[in-house]
């Protein structure tokens, strides 16, 4: 199974945030959705799911352990 990731210091922010996740596609998608919303304040809107399956990356096995 391909396993993908997403660092949140390569999304624009001014937070300074540095959360790395990193699984299925499905699952990166969703989690990263909910920390925008909760930790940045954006909405859930069609248009935030796709720059963030944008952003997603295949993860380079150990890379990130």
């Amino acid at each position: 199974m391909s396993r993908k990731y997403i660092d949140c210091r390569e999304m624009p922010s001014e937070s300074g945030c540095d959360l790395t996740m990193a699984g299925s596609d499905e699952h990166v998608l969703d989690a990263a959705v909910v920390h925008a919303v909760t930790a940045h304040g954006h909405t859930d809107t069609p248009e935030l799911r796709e720059q963030i399956r944008q952003g997603l990356k295949e993860e380079v096995p150990g890379a990130l352990a």
